[in-house]
């Protein structure tokens, strides 16, 4: 039986703006554990595009903006919407300054 959830972090994943095109490129390594919240920092110049698959166009992100995805608010460990293991983030854009920054927090029971 679990004493509790401890709430973890994988690494800082990080893109500059010159890995950022307008192709898209991958963001760090795909996710390792279940993930429960996502945290995203554009400090680039422009608007950018993200994608889960590096294909379809899933959300924007304006210039100088964060953004936190939270699929588990409210939640147990075993209960509510998780990102998947091996989920890889995308972007997509033409920044000439900047860097894109992707904090990502998943559950562990204690």
């Amino acid at each position: 039986m679990a004493l509790g959830i401890e709430l973890r972090v994988e690494a800082l994943r990080t893109i500059a703006f010159g890995g950022i095109s307008g192709t898209y490129a991958a963001i760090g390594t795909p996710f390792a554990n279940p993930g429960r919240l996502l945290y995203i920092v554009n400090t680039t110049d422009v608007l950018l595009t993200f994608s889960y698959d590096g294909v379809i166009d899933h959300f924007v992100l304006p210039s100088n903006v964060s953004t936190i995805i939270d699929v588990c608010t409210n939640q147990s460990s075993t209960q509510g919407f998780y990102i998947s293991t091996g989920t890889q983030l995308y972007v997509k854009g033409a920044p000439t300054t900047g860097s894109v920054y992707v904090t990502y927090y998943y559950a562990r029971n204690i």
